[in-house]
């Protein structure tokens, strides 16, 4: 019997292999939400230089596997041992073995948030090819969603992949028709965009990102276009009751941005999974 015979037949070795990959897959996740944006930065850098005909910089190579790991404070290099996702961290108790300057709570937190993604999907849609699919895509929300709340940032590199992977695994069937994910996505980008120009075209502001619309795409791609009212509607109504409380607690003012990514994020992924069901008590509670 091989690995995939006994994954399938043995669904506590499935489950258990699930949350070791999704253990695995946040601490690269942490590279992931960390260098992504300084990469972007230090491109966007080099093509304005470009554009300007100016002398370009030498630098060093900085991608997702090099430099090797460092602490920020004290520059030590982090060794293997000291990188194992959530047991470095409470073996180190927090702190750099260097400099023992805190390490971000976020770290660990974003394995647990993998971890429990992963082995959710692995009992959701047991050992199939829509485990695997979803697994990626919940990955993707969770990085986008952490990108997005530190630096209002929802990254290309990211979203179109994803948007093309929801419309291949769609060719299949895999969640919904073909047909109804090309639609999603279309529909996805069209109705925040048209509400971004009549936003602007009033106040004269921006109200979004153009990631946004492309994230609502993305969905759209994965679910069909049957779950984009769903997704707008509770995104809408989330990101005002969060939105509001925390600048509250900060004391800024309403005009200050606020991601939007995270809110989307979330409900789309409890769109694809429940969307239907929530929707359908819903109308019938309201007499519909």
């Amino acid at each position: 019997m091989n690995l995939w015979d006994t994954l399938a037949s043995q669904p506590l070795a499935y489950l258990g292999s699930a949350l070791l990959l999704g253990l695995i897959v946040g601490s690269f996740l942490n590279v992931l939400i960390h260098r992504l944006p300084l990469m972007l930065e230090r491109q966007w850098r080099d093509d304005a230089r470009q554009a300007l005909t100016l002398p370009m910089q030498p630098s060093e190579r900085f991608d997702l596997f090099l430099p090797p790991s460092r602490c920020p404070h004290c520059q030590q290099r982090i060794r293997p041992w000291q990188n194992i996702p959530l047991i470095s961290y409470l073996f180190l108790r927090g702190r750099c073995s260097g400099c023992k300057a805190h390490i971000s709570l976020r770290y660990p937190l974003t394995e647990l948030a993998s971890a429990g993604l992963t082995l959710f999907a692995a009992w959701h849609f047991g050992f199939s090819a829509s485990a695997a699919a979803f697994m990626l895509l919940s990955w993707g929300l969770l990085a986008l969603s952490l990108i997005d709340i530190e630096h209002q940032l929802l990254p290309d590199a990211l979203v179109l992949p994803l948007l093309w992977l929801g419309l291949i695994f769609n060719a299949f069937g895999l969640f919904v028709p073909l047909e109804q994910a090309l639609w999603g996505a279309v529909i996805g980008y069209v109705s925040l965009w048209s509400v971004y120009w009549l936003f602007k075209l009033i106040t004269g502001k921006e109200g979004m990102g153009y990631g946004d619309f492309k994230l609502l795409a993305l969905l759209g791609a994965w679910g069909g276009w049957q779950i984009l009212p769903f997704i707008l509607f509770f995104s809408s109504l989330l990101g005002a009751i969060i939105g509001l409380i925390l600048l509250r607690l900060a004391g800024k003012r309403a005009s200050t941005p606020i991601p939007f990514g995270p809110y989307m994020a979330l409900t789309g992924w409890i769109a694809l999974l429940w969307g239907g069901q929530i929707t359908t008590s819903y109308l019938h509670l309201a007499g519909f």
